[in-house]
Order: structure tokens, then C-alpha cells, then sequence
């Protein structure tokens, strides 16, 4: 039997497409207007490529494919009902996102499931007294008319999540302004790197994912410093915690090294000065000179000192907002 001219073609078109791109995906196409998907189509230029064909011809070209591409044949089990081909160097959970903002809401036409529960609110809506009261209420809406308008007066459920939406319930939406279907691309399996993604795997929550990377990220952080455990993060400031303890150490023990002397010398000189205060007849006129002069400087010392101490905690202050500000941005980079 001969195989149409347009066939092989079309197969050898996918067959490339498949072998050169970085992610393909198999997407559902069924109950997309033309009109939507025109939008679509001009909504993924840049981004990706979409090609619609025959699934027996999807099938053929994946099976091909999978001569230069490992395991790419695996798509072949999500090929069913009308769909096509999805094309991107973009990575696959990019690729997830992209295609749910592409999707919109639609009024039922009748015969759809309802993706979730479908509930008719309490309240006014935008209709006068007329027979349409009655074509609400006939349809099991608790409709009734008020202050010259026409009102819901509960909420119902007026279709269950699973249940068929039928035509007559669809027209009753319809008036209501409620579009309960989405419609748009369904993606229904991605190939990356020898891997098939489902989509349960490709939906996750980005904010939530990111919040949890940050959590994990500070608590092996405070963890990698609680036990001292050396790497790139907590080399220096391990280093400077050790450098601090072993200072406060030496200064304790009096130490001298060559960080500690001029600590120590400065110490012992404020030391024998305080002692000297405290029994002025054993002194000499030199050291009741440096003692009166040192009980002389004290306010002044007191307050040079407390006016440095607030200027370093206004320093401090300063760094951490820098610090935190740094941080913030690189999070930002990190997670464009």
C-alpha cells in the first residue's frame, strides 16, 4: 500500500523536532475553540513549538525518534484521544507553568464533566423581575425577586465535581455569567534527559518549593555550625568564632602572645590604678597622681565609652539591614 507524500513528511518534521529539542511533550487538544487556539499558538512564539497531527503518525515518529533519543518512546502510552506534539529548550517544569497560565475559563456547552464543584452564591444578580425567575427556579436555583431585583437566596452546589453538566444546566450558567470549564493545552507527559515526567510530578507549588529550599538552606546552615562541621558556608565564620574564644581564653589566662600583650599590659595598668584608689596612704606621689587623674577621666571616659557603644550598635544595626537586604536580593537571583 502507498504511503501518502504528506505523511512521511509530516513524520520526518516530528521526527527532527523531537531529536533536536531539549523537552518534548504530548498535549490534549480536545474541546479547544479555534479561536483559542489561535491565541495559543501566538502565545508560545519564543517559547515553544506546537504541532497537532494524527496520532497514529505522533506514534510512528516517536518510534523513530527513539533510535537517537533514549526511552523518548515511553510518550507513545500518553498518545490517545486528540492531541499533539509540544516542543521547548526550556526545562519541563517551565514548560507545566507556561501552559497553565495559557488556559482560560468557557461557558458549558452541555455534556462536560465538572472539573470541580460548580456553587451558585447567595446574592443579587443582574436580572429585573421577568420570566426568567422562573426559568431559575425550574431549574432548581432559589431564586426570587427583591427591592425590584432578582435575587439567589442561598448558596446551593448546583453541579457536584465529576458530574455531567447537562445542556440545560449549562444555558442556566451560562445567563449567570459563571464559566465553569477551563480550557486550554492539557499537558499530559514530558521527555527531559532520558526521563518521563507525569504531571503530578510537574505540579508543584514554586513559592512553597522555594520557602522550603530557603528553610532546609538555614537550618543545615545553623546545624553545620552548631557541630562545627568546616565547609565552604561555615569555614570563616567558624574561624572567627574560635579566633574569638581562643582571644577571650588567652586574655583569661593571661596568655601573652603576640594579639594579647598590649590586652594584657593595657589590663594589668587598670587593674593596679583601680587597686591604687582603693588605698591611697600605700601610694607614692606618681601613683596618686595617675590615680587622682584616673578618677578624674572617669565620667568622661564613662561617656566617650557609652557614646562609642551606641555608635557601634548603630553600626551593627546598619550592617544587618545591609546584610539582610544582600541576602534578600541573592535569593532573588537565585531563584530568578
Amino acid at each position: 500500500m502507498r504511503i501518502a507524500k504528506w505523511k512521511i513528511e509530516l513524520v520526518n518534521r516530528l521526527r527532527d523536532e523531537i531529536v533536536k529539542s531539549r523537552v518534548v511533550g504530548v498535549v490534549g487538544i480536545r474541546g479547544i475553540p479555534s479561536t483559542q487556539m489561535m491565541r495559543i499558538r501566538k502565545s508560545l512564539r519564543g517559547k515553544a513549538k506546537l504541532i497537532v497531527a494524527r496520532n497514529n503518525l505522533i506514534k510512528r515518529a516517536l518510534e523513530e525518534a527513539a533510535k537517537d533519543k533514549k526511552e523518548i518512546n515511553r510518550l507513545v502510552n500518553h498518545v490517545a484521544d486528540q492531541c499533539g506534539l509540544i516542543f521547548t529548550d526550556n526545562d519541563a517544569f517551565d514548560l507545566y507553568s507556561f501552559i497553565n497560565k495559557t488556559k482560560t475559563k468557557a461557558p458549558a456547552k452541555g455534556g462536560e464533566k465538572a472539573p470541580e464543584d460548580i456553587i451558585i452564591y447567595e446574592g443579587p444578580t443582574p436580572f429585573k423581575p421577568g420570566p426568567i425567575v422562573g426559568e431559575l427556579q425550574k431549574a432548581g436555583i432559589p431564586a426570587a425577586i427583591e427591592g425590584g431585583k432578582i435575587v439567589i437566596k442561598k448558596t446551593i452546589t448546583y453541579v457536584k465535581a465529576g458530574e455531567v453538566i447537562t445542556p440545560e444546566k449549562a444555558g442556566v450558567l451560562a445567563k449567570l455569567g459563571i464559566t465553569p470549564i477551563t480550557v486550554g493545552l492539557e499537558l499530559r507527559a514530558a521527555y527531559e534527559d532520558g526521563v518521563i515526567y507525569s504531571t503530578d510530578v510537574l505540579a508543584i507549588d514554586i513559592d512553597a518549593y522555594e520557602k522550603s529550599v530557603i528553610s532546609c538552606a538555614s537550618s543545615a546552615f545553623n546545624l553545620a555550625m552548631n557541630i562545627g562541621y568546616v565547609c565552604r558556608e561555615t569555614a570563616e565564620p567558624l574561624i572567627a568564632i574560635a579566633h574569638q574564644r581562643a582571644m577571650n581564653l588567652a586574655m583569661n589566662a593571661n596568655i601573652i602572645t603576640p594579639e594579647t600583650v598590649d590586652r594584657i599590659i593595657a589590663k594589668a595598668y587598670s587593674q593596679m590604678l583601680a587597686l591604687a584608689a582603693q588605698i591611697p596612704d600605700a601610694l607614692d606621689d606618681e601613683l596618686r597622681a595617675l590615680a587622682h587623674a584616673k578618677g578624674a577621666d572617669a565620667p568622661q571616659v564613662e561617656a566617650k565609652e557609652e557614646a562609642k557603644k551606641d555608635e557601634e550598635e548603630k553600626k551593627k544595626a546598619e550592617e544587618k539591614k545591609v546584610s539582610e537586604e544582600e541576602a534578600a536580593a541573592g535569593l532573588s537571583a537565585l531563584f530568578g
